[in-house]
């Protein structure tokens, strides 16, 4: 039951080890956590998240945290290996010859996890409450296209779009906001987006006991349709320093440490030294870039940008930065994405004389005796923007800074917040900022769609190029094209194209770590980058 408060019926008095250990379970401190609860609990698999997994509400954002909302609710599609897309709550779908219409035959022997049945009547009711607040998740490209949607029996459903969006089946693998919650866990007027009555979903676990900021419990759902997870619980304890969750994890506290960021790069690679434990490292799940303004004069001539990117050794940096785990990205967009292959792009390597002899043609000479290359008496100075709680970005600006720096470049780097660093590049008050991508399931649709949308910084920033409105208009024609061939040949022309003109410079491909006690088997990184890792995953007895 989804209980926020911390009381708990103890049946048995008795057992004091028992009542000491569930007081002290949600101890964010590794030094005060107490192991024992494991200890009682064979089956329970304990991880470490940095902050409150949120209300578990499948249609709303932030603060709830979607490898979380993942566990419990469960898409009609599911983003595999590769970008294939396989049934999930949906067997099998039929798309009409004009794009606009999606039937999709719903399984049969599912239910939610309080025994209620799903079916076409809940789908649409889900449907119904996201569609109320469409403001909310116009972001999603497909929601804005819906015209209606139909029941035509218990177990068929229909989608009918204003017009042809081939990423729709692709979006509906997102963990948020069209997933599908039980007409129990429904607010009385029908508005999840003020809260929802309890997380009822269809998926493999179901959330027990929880306590803000401290835990929460996860059991396994006994009414799944699928394949029962191996372990009867997972645990997630809300850690939110990472030296204290190396600690709990070094303690036998956790049995995973799992994700982006969520332990440094310094750490794994120490731990993983000690051959104590097991590892993993993800396939690329987004490109680390550069982001350059070309609406800046000193940015606006192709030649500069590519200059810039002929002017720092990606790979010393990459591999010194990230010790390894991380790669040289040579391609704006990860190629393990849908589409990607295609990208002809040149591959650009480093090369310090070109980067001069750019410069040089650029009009952009070094005075004798100086550092600074000039123009028309003005200084090559341009500000890289950084995202000042990011060590990697910090890292990897003041890197740039100094190799620039040999080539005529004074690069001034400024560290933001977060929030600052997002708004400085939606207003376009910023020369360089640093960027990746959505990745999987939201690539490469959707980052092409943010570089058609004014006022993200994207736009802005090929503003320069001489072809801007026909790639605009390009990206534009991509999600109507119904042709496959037509639509691999769009994403390879203006991919090619937006990389070329130097406007994205790729620097790394970001991967997932996994670091696990040497008792977890099969663990593996699910596709979707936002997905729970817990399907299969067991300790051996």
């Amino acid at each position: 039951m989804f209980n926020k408060s911390n009381s708990r019926n103890i049946l048995i008095t008795a057992i004091i080890i028992l009542f000491l250990s569930t007081i002290l379970l949600g101890c964010t401190n590794a030094s005060d956590t107490d192991s024992a609860l494991n200890d009682d609990n064979d089956n329970m698999f304990t991880i470490a998240w940095p902050r409150d997994i949120g209300e578990m509400n499948p249609h709303v954002y932030n603060p709830s945290q979607l490898f979380a909302q993942s566990m419990v609710y469960e898409p009609l599609v599911s983003y595999q290996e590769g970008g294939e897309l396989k049934p999930h709550l949906a067997e099998s779908w039929d798309i009409s010859e004009d794009g606009k219409e999606y039937t999709f035959h719903l399984r049969q022997d599912v239910k939610f996890s309080d025994g209620t049945s799903f079916n076409a009547e809940i789908v649409k009711k889900n449907f119904d409450t996201i569609l109320n607040n469409v403001d909310l998740h116009s972001w999603l490209g497909f929601i804005t296209k819906i015209d209606r949607t139909e029941v035509i029996d218990e177990h068929t459903f229909k989608l009918i779009l204003t017009e042809p969006y081939y990423p729709t089946i692709q979006e509906l693998a997102v963990v948020r906001p069209v997933r599908f919650l039980g007409e129990a866990g429904f607010p009385e007027d029908g508005d999840t987006s003020k809260g929802v009555v309890e997380p009822i979903g269809t998926g493999p676990w179901v959330l027990e006991e929880y306590k803000t900021d401290e835990y929460a419990i996860f059991k396994r759902n006994e009414n799944y349709w699928g394949e029962l997870p191996k372990e009867e619980k997972i645990q997630v304890k809300v850690i939110p320093d990472a030296e204290t969750r190396v600690l709990a994890f070094e303690k036998g506290e956790l049995d995973l440490i799992y994700g982006e960021g969520l332990i440094s790069l310094d750490a794994f690679k120490q731990l993983e030294s000690t051959g104590d434990y097991e590892t993993s490292i993800s396939e690329p799940v987004a490109t680390r870039q550069l982001v350059i303004n070309s609406t800046k004069e000193q940015l606006s001539d192709e030649r500069v940008r590519q200059a810039l990117h002929y002017g720092f050794n990606k790979e010393a940096l990459v591999e010194g930065i990230t010790s390894g785990y991380e790669e040289k990205a040579d391609y704006i967009l990860p190629t393990n994405l849908p589409y990607t292959k295609g990208n002809d792009a040149k591959v650009i390597d480093y090369d310090v004389e070109k980067a001069k002899s750019l410069l040089d043609e650029a009009g952009w000479t070094l005075p004798k005796g100086k550092t600074v290359r000039e123009k028309d008496g003005q200084p090559l100075e341009v500000e890289l923007m950084y995202d000042s709680a990011e060590t990697i970005q910090k890292t990897m600006a003041e890197t740039l800074q100094a190799e620039w720096g040999a080539i005529g470049v004074k690069l001034n780097i400024v560290g933001v917040e977060l929030t600052e660093q997002i708004q400085r590049f939606k207003d376009n008050k910023f020369d360089i900022n640093f960027f990746s991508n959505y990745g999987a399931p939201y690539d490469p649709h959707t980052f092409l769609n943010i570089v058609l949308s004014e006022g993200f910084g994207f736009n802005e920033a090929i503003s320069a190029y001489p072809n801007k409105a026909e790639l605009l208009k390009q990206i534009a024609e991509v999600p109507k094209t119904t042709d496959e061939v037509k639509r691999q040949q769009l994403y390879s022309s203006i991919l090619t194209s937006i990389q070329d003109q130097g406007a994205i410079i790729p620097i790394s491909y970001v991967k997932k770590t996994a670091i696990y006690q040497k008792d977890v088997t099969n663990f593996t990184f699910p596709a979707n980058r936002d997905e729970h890792p817990f399907t299969g995953i067991s300790i051996e007895q």
